[in-house]
């Protein structure tokens, strides 16, 4: 694995557990100040690499200034499971892949989906990961059409 690609991966894991931080205390608003990232000290922050930060606050304030948007996408393809159902992890990755989905479009959606399962895996259950593969999979297919 590239330097490159390991920095956006820890940006992602930065991104989704500060969002699962934002959403568990009830705090996801688009003025959060993301100096400090929630659960992180000083000397955590100084310890990543500026890209990797840069690249999570950019992660983090695009999907909290399209949360509306991204939660009603999950909710679209989510028909057997309501957003506010799925749990905190699984939903925080959800939000930044889709916005990733949506926003970023020099990102090809299979990298995104791959990074989305890969992530799962490491901070969620066994199973979850095939749910938000398929999740993903259809707003892909959707925005394909």
């Amino acid at each position: 694995m590239s330097d490159k690609h390991i920095e956006k991966h820890e940006a992602r894991l930065l991104a989704v557990e500060t969002l699962y931080a934002l959403d568990f205390n009830k705090q996801l608003q688009e003025d959060v100040d993301l100096t400090l990232l929630p659960g992180k000290s000083e000397e955590e922050m100084l310890a990543f690499p500026e890209e990797t930060l840069f690249y999570a606050r950019f992660l983090i304030h695009g999907t909290l200034d399209h949360l509306e948007e991204v939660d009603s996408v999950i909710s679209k393809y989510s028909i057997n499971r309501p957003i506010e159902r799925i749990n905190l992890v699984d939903r925080n990755i959800l939000r930044i892949s889709v916005f990733s989905l949506l926003y970023c479009k020099d990102l090809h959606p299979s990298i995104v989906i791959d990074e989305a399962v890969k992530l799962s895996q490491a901070l969620s259950t066994d199973v979850t990961y095939k749910f938000i593969n398929g999740v993903l999979d259809a707003v892909r297919k959707n925005q394909e059409k």
